[in-house]
């Protein structure tokens, strides 16, 4: 899958370049500039109508009729691509990421260089320097980046079992590992039986994806995807401190602390165990805490508080907190060549983007319409009680059309109130333990630089050493083993990566 990624990626950027090329001469046909084309991911079952109450209200605060071409997530990747080298272009596309299709296609001159442009919108210059930087292509901005908290590392754990045992919140990893194996060897659950593990892994191989693994290496000192070591930047698991968390994790592993399952146990079922009283803790982002909650909620409405617990990130075997934080955005909307062909009409296309961050768009985007499915109180949305049709259908559509917000200046929302006062204590503990953490993040320098091989070959090279990770964690090679996989990396390509990201990384001062 990848491979065939890969090579339509370049294909892709063969015929876009043609498509550029030929329309470079003879005349081009008038845009319509009340309309605007979008293409867009939706996580739905199903997409949003063309003529929902949202679509309606999108139109009006705009003043433009948007035609969105909805696409299911799963496949969105391959029908950008697809959409890419078509007659059929949008004039925003929703990008996901700086996969090595998007690289491509942007170097090659598909998509508009916004670098020096956005700064002209008021809703568009953004108030996140670091995070455009982040979203940047080796310092170039090729989108509206999509703003996301960049903190949210959380460890949750079941409060009733910590209660029962007498134990305290972790706050180092050597509190983790000493809740995780009192969770799987003192009975938490109290029904005599050896069936219970301290922490919840699912599958996730893949690198640098803010995975229990990664998170674990960060708090241990080895960096955040990469780090500064003399002068340089390093991958971080070239660093001692890579190999003494993966020990850690692997100890965790050896003495049956972790779902035994771990290397093939489905992301979608993490709850389950944590839920069914089988595994006593997940390191994840903060918003599950709200979702493990709901569970027991649903389950007990009258008992359901107090059973779910969390910190956020945990200090490492130095004493620091070395915080893991997101790169802080999740893709941008990125505006094809192809199709809006003159600096007028992107002009006009920017200043819709500029209209989609006010906050009315804001509120309509993740909030919804007020007085059909939220309210205002105390400053924050609540959800219109009873539910009707008109609500429902409000409240599920605007799951899709958040994907078209970027909330660049911050949020111009409203914050949802939650359903009960102890919820609402629990979400707003979360925004506090968000922001302490916030202060001692160790992000990724190198998120803003994209290296020619790595677009080439960093599936390949990443995947070398994912899958070193979990065979040495799982026991199928010993740690001689992991550093030899290391040893390939760099072999086959990983330190022509390095030389490249450390050139852009010094360029860059």
């Amino acid at each position: 899958m990848i491979m065939r990624k890969l090579t339509l990626a370049a294909a892709v950027v063969t015929v876009t370049a043609l498509s550029l090329t030929a329309c470079g001469g003879g005349e081009t046909a008038a845009v319509d500039s009340s309309k605007i084309s979008i293409m867009a991911p939706f996580l739905e079952a199903q997409p949003p109508t063309p003529d929902g109450a949202v679509q309606k209200k999108l139109e009006e605060l705009t003043g433009k009729q948007v035609s969105i071409n909805w696409t299911p997530n799963a496949s969105y990747e391959d029908k950008m691509n697809i959409t890419l080298a078509s007659s059929e272009i949008p004039q925003v596309m929703v990008v996901q990421s700086k996969s090595p299709g998007f690289v491509k296609n942007a170097e090659a001159g598909a998509f508009w260089d916004l670098t020096d442009k956005l700064g002209d919108y008021p809703n568009l210059k953004t108030t996140y320097p670091d995070i455009q930087k982040n979203a940047s292509i080796n310092g170039k901005v090729y989108g509206v980046f999509r703003e996301r908290a960049p903190m949210r590392t959380a460890v949750m754990f079941r409060q009733d079992w910590l209660d029962k045992l007498g134990l305290e919140a972790p706050k180092t990893v050597e509190d983790l590992y000493n809740v995780a194996k009192a969770f799987t060897e003192r009975d938490p659950d109290g029904n005599g039986l050896n069936d219970t593990w301290g922490i919840t892994i699912p599958k996730w191989g893949a690198l640098g994806t803010n995975s229990p693994y990664d998170v674990i290496e960060e708090w241990f000192g080895a960096g955040n995807r990469w780090t500064e070591r003399d002068g340089k930047l390093v991958p971080s698991f070239e660093t001692d401190e890579f190999l003494q968390a993966d020990r850690f994790i692997k100890k965790m592993v050896d003495e049956k602390l972790i779902n035994p399952d771990f290397a093939t146990f489905d992301s979608t079922k993490w709850n389950e165990p944590f839920f069914n009283g089988k595994g006593g803790m997940i390191v994840d982002v903060d918003s599950r805490v709200s979702v493990l909650t709901n569970l027991f909620k649903q389950a007990d409405p009258a008992n359901f508080q107090n059973k779910v617990g969390f910190v956020g990130n945990l200090e490492g075997p130095d004493g620091t907190l070395h915080a893991h934080p997101s790169d802080g955005y999740s893709g941008f909307l990125a505006i094809p060549k192809s199709s809006v062909r003159t600096e007028a009409e992107l002009k006009n296309v920017l200043k819709f983007l500029d209209t989609m961050n006010n906050k009315d768009v804001a509120t309509l985007l993740n909030n919804g319409i007020e007085g059909v499915n939220f309210t205002v109180q105390d400053g924050k949305a609540a959800p219109v009680k009873p539910e009707t049709d008109a609500s429902k259908a409000v409240s599920t559509d605007i799951k899709s059309y958040a994907q078209l917000g970027t909330n660049v200046t911050g949020n111009q929302f409203y914050p949802a109130k939650q359903a009960s006062d102890y919820e609402q204590q629990v979400f707003d503990k979360r925004t506090d333990v968000m922001a302490a953490d916030l202060k001692s993040a160790v992000y990724n320098p190198a998120a803003p630089f994209v290296s020619a091989t790595y677009v080439a070959k960093g599936a390949q090279l990443d995947n070398i050493i994912a899958d070193a990770r979990i065979k040495y964690l799982a026991g199928q090679i010993d740690e001689q083993g992991l550093k030899d996989a290391i040893n390939l990396w760099k072999t086959s390509g990983g330190d022509k990566v390095q030389e490249e990201i450390n050139k852009l990384w010094q360029d860059s001062k």
